[in-house]
């Protein structure tokens, strides 16, 4: 039952786009505990802006006006122990655990310090350094009242994802009298930053976005965006066939209860923080942790995990730590372009950072259905996607020359042989070879002259303290991709080298597949 840090893919913003016909769910005011529920009824907000990228607040809601004035009130209070999130989890059954919440600056002093858990105490490997009840975590089964809840999530229409953000933009307009108020709380605190004190690429402005350019992550962020957008046009059926989940709230319909601005904060800072965990019911499987993310650390090479065990989600650390320091938890096996969507940050050690290069067959060529035969038969498609892991750049490189060949023939009786042949296609012809291997460099050259800048400009950005965290991960995001690229440029140009004879021209190849 282990959980990882859950990715979302582009092409539906986060999570398989599902909507709820929820006419059979149960009320959510039988479950609710009491003794959570504060007396004041008070809203923490601070004040929104129009603009995603400079609000202060990601599960939002309300009027500016009204922000403002619970914001100051908010901050009257903030000295108040019951609206502490460890204090306020202690109080409502969080068994003894052995970390803290600590704090260090935000790079932006407008901004709160970010809080992190950190180890109370010395720890050993595969010691327990919390476990949260069952009672203090959000799931779709406990926001929903129906552990058969994942049968109704079959329409296409809203993701796990879209539907806890709603729920706790709603338990937000409760303020204190939600039983969700100091989790809230802590999620406005954080304000979906990463540990490099950025937000996703969703939360930038145009401007910032410009510091991707070159990468495939800045189309990425936009398609992602459209997908969020589309949740949004959905939310107001979700609430008409879900009366029993919203029936408590005294607030209007979700889309002029909240602009597509503030869903779109809210449903980026849940990204941030839900948990993925394994081998449990589907009500289950996403689930918004206390102590969690974002105040655990991403580690792309630590193999600790939030794992669901009877009645509570529980970490045991994988590696020692001593007093103080930051607990980290695996996030997955992502690429650091989805760790930058998904979380806000880049991992410079990241063991499955990778790239992608697609190619195609030419469906021009007469010899098309042949060559599409010969791919399928040697595990690969008409329309190939190449995954270029980092340290593995040679082994991709050598993985699409067979690829690559097999568009360039254009002889029928060598389109015969291979057929009748078993395995990929070998090395060709002196000039043929060198036009396959002449295509790949030139591909790796011109995306690296997408980039506006150079390696050795991106060392010196990276080496100024006062760049600013957005631009701190674009930076370091474009800087790893353009190692990859070169890697694998000069495993191409080393390939050129060890032709019999370099000064042959490329053979022409009328139907030459197309690398993107």
């Amino acid at each position: 039952m282990e959980g990882v840090i859950t990715c979302f893919h582009s092409k539906c913003v986060a999570l398989p786009i599902r909507s709820l016909p929820l006419s059979r769910v149960s009320s959510l005011p039988r479950w609710r505990n009491t003794n959570l529920v504060s007396s004041s009824r008070s809203v923490l907000r601070r004040s929104l802006c129009v603009s995603a990228s400079s609000s202060d607040t990601l599960v939002a809601g309300g009027s500016p006006k009204e922000d403002e004035r619970q914001s100051k009130a908010s901050s009257r209070k903030e000295g108040d122990d019951s609206e502490d999130l460890k204090f306020w989890m202690d109080k409502n059954g969080l068994p003894p655990c052995k970390v803290v919440l600590n704090e260090r600056p935000a790079h932006d002093q407008k901004h709160k310090p970010i809080h992190y858990v950190a180890a109370s105490e010395d720890l050993q490997k595969g010691d327990v350094a919390f476990s949260v009840p069952d009672s203090l975590v959000v799931t779709l089964e406990r926001v929903l009242g129906n552990e058969t809840i994942a049968e109704l999530l079959t329409t296409n229409k809203l993701s796990e994802l879209a539907c806890l953000a709603l729920y706790l933009m709603y338990e937000k307009k409760q303020g204190r009298k939600s039983v969700w108020y100091p989790y809230i709380r802590e999620l406005d605190r954080q304000r979906g930053r990463g540990q490099l004190d950025a937000e996703s690429p969703l939360l930038w402005s145009e401007a910032e976005l410009d510091y991707l350019t070159g990468s495939p992550t800045k189309a990425e962020v936009l398609e992602r965006a459209e997908g969020i957008k589309r949740e949004y046009n959905e939310l107001d059926t979700v609430w008409f066939m879900a009366g029993s989940l919203f029936q408590q709230y005294p607030f209007d319909i979700p889309t002029e209860a909240f602009s597509y601005e503030i869903f779109k904060q809210a449903f980026v800072a849940i990204q941030s923080c839900v948990v993925h965990l394994q081998n449990v019911g589907l009500a289950r499987r996403f689930a918004l942790v206390p102590l969690g993310p974002p105040l655990l650390a991403y580690c792309s090479n630590c193999k600790a995990m939030l794992t669901a065990v009877d009645g509570a989600v529980e970490l045991v650390v994988d590696r020692p730590y001593k007093a103080g320091d930051p607990i980290v938890v695996w996030c997955g096996p992502q690429p650091n372009a989805k760790l930058l969507l998904n979380y806000g940050f880049v991992d410079e050690d990241n063991p499955y950072d990778r790239i992608i290069v697609e190619a195609a067959l030419n469906t021009e060529d007469s010899q098309y259905q042949d060559k599409r035969m010969v791919a399928q038969r040697n595990g690969k498609l008409s329309q190939q996607i190449f995954q270029v892991r980092v340290g593995k750049e040679r082994e991709a490189v050598q993985d699409m020359l067979p690829y690559l060949r097999l568009g360039y023939m254009s002889d029928p009786s060598e389109m015969q042989s291979v057929i009748s042949s078993q395995g990929p296609v070998c090395p060709m012809s002196p000039c043929m070879e060198r036009a396959v291997l002449d295509q790949l460099a030139n591909y790796f050259m011109r995306r690296l002259a997408g980039y506006p800048t150079t390696p050795k400009e991106d060392a010196a950005l990276l080496a100024d303290p006062s760049l600013s965290p957005r631009k701190r991960v674009a930076t370091r995001l474009v800087q790893l991709e353009k190692k990859i690229l070169a890697a694998c440029l000069t495993t191409t140009v080393d390939l050129l080298n060890q032709l019999p004879d370099t000064s042959i021209s490329p053979c022409p190849a009328p139907y030459a597949p197309s690398l993107k």
